[in-house]
This record gives C-alpha cells, structure tokens and sequence, in this order.
C-alpha cells in the first residue's frame, strides 16, 4: 500500500491540522516507513509460533490481603488544623 501525499493532506484536514509543504513531505516519508515495515513484518513466518499475549512469563505479584490495625483516628485528628471529629476540614475551593 503506498501512502500518497493526498492521503496526508486528507488525514491532516480531518485532523483539523494546519501542515506546511515541509510537514506534508515530512508526513509523507514517515507513514511509508511505518507502512513499509508493517508489511515486511506481515512477510515473517509464524505459522510453527505459538500465540501469546506477553513476550515474557509475567505474571503479577499480589501480596495476601491482611487485616491491620490502622491509625487510631481521635490521634490523626488531633494533628489536623480543623476537624469535625470525622474528617479533616478545609477550605473550599472554587
């Protein structure tokens, strides 16, 4: 598939970009590389590859969900400038 400067100036006005000659030609270069590669990637043999999501055995790593105590609240608010008791209170912000 070759990608034609008209394509360029297409895909641009759709954009709603503003591209000068010098962009365009730019533009234009660049998506025949990325199309050019995107078929000589089409071109490898991967008939024997077994499909995959990852190219590594990754997994995640969950640590074991715990009960904890947590910090006492009359104590955490005791540090906060203003309170209700419950919660920290700050100004509002508009």
């Amino acid at each position: 598939m070759e990608i034609s400067r008209k394509d360029i100036e297409h895909i641009a006005m759709l954009s709603m970009l503003n591209l000068n000659e010098q962009e365009i030609e730019g533009y234009t270069l660049d998506m025949q590389n990325i199309v050019k590669f995107a078929e000589q990637i089409q071109e490898v043999n991967t008939e024997n590859v077994a499909e995959s999501a990852f190219a590594l055995d990754a997994y995640n790593v969950f640590r074991k969900d715990e009960v904890k105590e947590s910090i006492d609240r009359e104590a955490l608010m005791q540090n906060a400038p203003s309170s209700n008791g419950i919660a920290f209170l700050l100004p509002p912000m508009v």
